[in-house]
């Protein structure tokens, strides 16, 4: 076990939990943010996507020890009230159907928007590939990301 501190939500928090372990169970199970989800634990499908220092990461593979300085963002602290331009395009579009995969795909559609806030359908295509829906939301997703970028 090692002690890591931690910028989460812009707020300082403090873990001792073994360095290999990935940072989705630090969130889940040692700081009760619950909002990002495990869903392959490989990396493939997206439900456990946060942002590291702003860029969308799959966090299920992602050790801990790696962390460092670097700030992690996660659906809770994407927003205080669920108003940031994506959840509300989000709601607009009615985008979640089981809603399991809806916080890896807005934090992916958040960091693609804080990095390129015009982007095309290819780019926004390109972007949430990663991302798997089992309810097939996608075009609900594309329309709600244009939407997003419109609003920003």
């Amino acid at each position: 076990m090692a002690i890591f501190n931690l910028n989460i939500n812009g707020t300082s928090k403090q873990v001792d939990v073994d360095p290999s372990t990935p940072v989705l169970w630090v969130l889940r199970d040692h700081l009760d943010l619950v909002g990002t989800k495990f869903g392959c634990g490989i990396a493939q499908c997206g439900a456990c996507t946060v942002h590291l220092d702003g860029n969308a990461v799959r966090s299920c593979s992602l050790p801990v020890s790696s962390i460092g300085n670097s700030a992690i963002t996660t659906i809770e602290g994407l927003s205080e009230n669920a108003d940031h331009p994506v959840q509300k395009a989000w709601m607009e579009h009615d985008v979640p159907q089981c809603g399991y995969c809806q916080a890896g795909q807005i934090m992916t559609a958040a960091a693609l928007l804080q990095q390129n806030p015009n982007p095309s359908d290819e780019e926004i295509e390109n972007a949430m590939n990663g991302n798997i829906c089992r309810c097939g939301t996608y075009l609900r997703i594309k329309a709600a990301v244009k939407t997003a970028a419109q609003n920003l």
